[in-house]
Parts: C-alpha cells; sequence; structure tokens
C-alpha cells in the first residue's frame, strides 16, 4: 500500500507540474497578444494606418473620444468595475497564498519542523507534509512569500484606484469608453495578479481543496482563533532580500504621484454634472508631460517587476503590455492637447520625459 501511495502522489505531482505549465504559458501567451497588436499599430507605416485607426477606436474614452461616436461603448464611470473586481480577486489570492505560506512555507528551517511537527499532532501530517514536499528548498520557500509580497503591493494598488473612482474622479455622464476597451480592462485585472503568483497559484487551490476536505471529516475541531499568530504571518515579509524592497520603493513613488496627478485631474471637474469644459492641467508631474498618471503607473508596475527579482518572465510581458497599452494611449492624448489648446506647453513630452 505504501507502494500504490508513493506511486499515486508521483503521478499527482507530475500533473499538477503539466497543469502548472500550460497555466504560466496561457497567461504569457495572453500578454503577447494584447502587446503585439499594439506595437504593430505603433509602427510608422502608411500601409498600418488603418489598423492603427482601428485600434485607436478600441482604445479611446473620456475627452479624446468623439461625442458622436457612442455606437458599442459605455460610460466611463464603468471604471469602477475594475477596480471592484481587482480589489475582490487580489484580496481573494492575497489571503490564500498567505495563508498557504505561512502553513506550508515558513522561512526558517526551525519553523518548518516545528509546523511539521504541530500538523502531526492535529492529525493533519500528511496533508502538510504533501504540500511541503514541493517546497522543501529554501529558495521555493522564499519565491513563495515573494509572492505574498508582490500581491500586497497590488492591493495596495488597487484599493487606492478604488477609492479614486469613488471619491477623486468625477466622470461625465457623458464621457464614454470602447466595450472593447471595457473587456481588455477587466480580462487585465483578472490575469495581472495572477501573473505575480504563477509560482505557487495552483499549489494553492490544490491545499484549499485539501484543507476544505479535512474539515469536512474533522469538523470545528480544526478552528481555532485563539491560535492565531500574526506576527508569524508578518515576520516572514521583514526577512525579504534588498530586491523587494527596492521594488517596493520604485512601486511607492510611482504609486504616491499618480495619487498626486489622479488628484489634479480630479479638481479639474468640481462635479460629474458639471458642464464639459477642459483645462491644461497643471503641477506635479505634468509640468514635465502630458499623461504623468501614465508615466507614474509604468513606474509602479517596474517597481512590480523589480521586487519579483527579474527572474519571472511573465511579469515582464505583463510590464510590456501595460507600457505598449500606455504609450499608446498618451500618444493620442498628446495629440488630443496640442489640437485643443493654442498655448500648450511645447515642452511637454507624451510620456517619456525626454524619450517619447
Amino acid at each position: 500500500m505504501e507502494v500504490v501511495g508513493v506511486l499515486v502522489e508521483a503521478f499527482s505531482l507530475r500533473s499538477m507540474d503539466t497543469i502548472k505549465t500550460c497555466f504560466i504559458w496561457l497567461l504569457r501567451a495572453g500578454w503577447v497578444a494584447g502587446t503585439l497588436p499594439i506595437l504593430i499599430a505603433s509602427l510608422p507605416s502608411s500601409r498600418l494606418g488603418s489598423f492603427h485607426t482601428l485600434l485607436l477606436g478600441f482604445a479611446k474614452r473620456g475627452k479624446i473620444m468623439p461625442s458622436s461616436s457612442h455606437k458599442y461603448t459605455v460610460p466611463q464611470s464603468f471604471f469602477l468595475h475594475f477596480y471592484l473586481l481587482a480589489v475582490v480577486w487580489t484580496t481573494v489570492l492575497l489571503m490564500g497564498i498567505w495563508w498557504f505560506a505561512y502553513e506550508v512555507a515558513p522561512l526558517s528551517v526551525e519553523s518548518l519542523s516545528y509546523s511539521a511537527a504541530a500538523s502531526h499532532l492535529t492529525g493533519g501530517f500528511h496533508v502538510f507534509s504533501l504540500h511541503k514536499s514541493r517546497f522543501a528548498s529554501a529558495e521555493d520557500r522564499f519565491n513563495v512569500w515573494k509572492s505574498v509580497f508582490l500581491l500586497l503591493l497590488m492591493e495596495i494598488h488597487v484599493l487606492r484606484r478604488l477609492y479614486e473612482t469613488l471619491f477623486v474622479f468625477n466622470y461625465s455622464s457623458s464621457a464614454r469608453m470602447h466595450i472593447f476597451g471595457y473587456f481588455t480592462g477587466i480580462c487585465f485585472y483578472i490575469a495581472a495578479p495572477l501573473s505575480l503568483c504563477t509560482f505557487c497559484a495552483l499549489e494553492v487551490v490544490n491545499f484549499a481543496a485539501d484543507q476544505v476536505a479535512e474539515f469536512k471529516v474533522e469538523g470545528q475541531e480544526m478552528l481555532s482563533f485563539t491560535d492565531f499568530d500574526l506576527w508569524g504571518y508578518v515576520k516572514p515579509i521583514t526577512r525579504l532580500g534588498w530586491c523587494q524592497w527596492a521594488g517596493a520603493a520604485i512601486f511607492a513613488w510611482g504609486w504616491f504621484h499618480q495619487y498626486c496627478c489622479h488628484a489634479i485631474l480630479g479638481s479639474l471637474r468640481g462635479h460629474r454634472d458639471q458642464t464639459v469644459e477642459y483645462e491644461i492641467p497643471l503641477g506635479d508631474w505634468f509640468n514635465i508631460v502630458s499623461s504623468p498618471h501614465y508615466l507614474a503607473e509604468m513606474i509602479i508596475y517596474v517597481g512590480l517587476l523589480v521586487a519579483s527579482g527579474g527572474t519571472d518572465f511573465t511579469i515582464w510581458l505583463l510590464l510590456g503590455f501595460v507600457v505598449a497599452n500606455l504609450a499608446f494611449a498618451a500618444a493620442e492624448t498628446h495629440r488630443w492637447y496640442l489640437q485643443k489648446f493654442e498655448d500648450y506647453p511645447p515642452d511637454r513630452w507624451a510620456v517619456l520625459p525626454f524619450v517619447y
């Protein structure tokens, strides 16, 4: 029977590896599929003019979308859906992986031994040992906690964006965005958090399923809120490397300036029913580029890449999509400002200072 158990476990692990590989490559294919059309449409070729116009029509929203082009559009206030989804989804991933990291991937060998012994005494030894066998090395356990850290940063980001959508931006009732752009945003906020935790996402799902099955057997005996170890959940994050904290610093820099720029944009419209009268934004990074909130978003994702250690190709592709998408939108916004205002500052760049 022991031999059969070992064979079943080996087959299970191999199947998990196959599914995980397919999952990662599906995510990567999605980012490539989203980025390539933008890069092609951005090429300076007259033959691509119609394709550029088509893609631009999908990307237009708010002030750069003509008031007559409301076919296949939704209110721009539907941005709220993006961030409601993002907060719920990121929170679910964060809580699940944080719990998994605490139970299965302690950073110290002592904690690993203690956790295994505790699981054995409480009758859950097989479930925990099976998952620990996949994260036996210190590097693997570190990568699990790194996923927790990345999702924690993402949570901070999307919570602020939800707050801004509710209390900072006053979207005009006439502001619209293309339905294609709406569904692109929905897909983005599902795929982006997943891309930050591909290392252990499927293992967490498997772990949670095992815990549910065990709970059905043992019931209330598994619940012990008095034993909740808050410091045990937080301490491993304080032991992450300099790369993670450097990435967090870059993230915080972009996060702060994006909030400042969004506050400036929000202040230009005092009330959502106010007549549409656009002004030239001034202050903070608006004195340098036309779309500083896009620049700040790029910096936020650069921070996430640095915090990840730069070894996960999926996160590189995520950043590539963010940069390509925002640069494409920023170029059109810059052209709109130049056409709208005769006194628009000629020394402002579109989105990347001294580059673009």
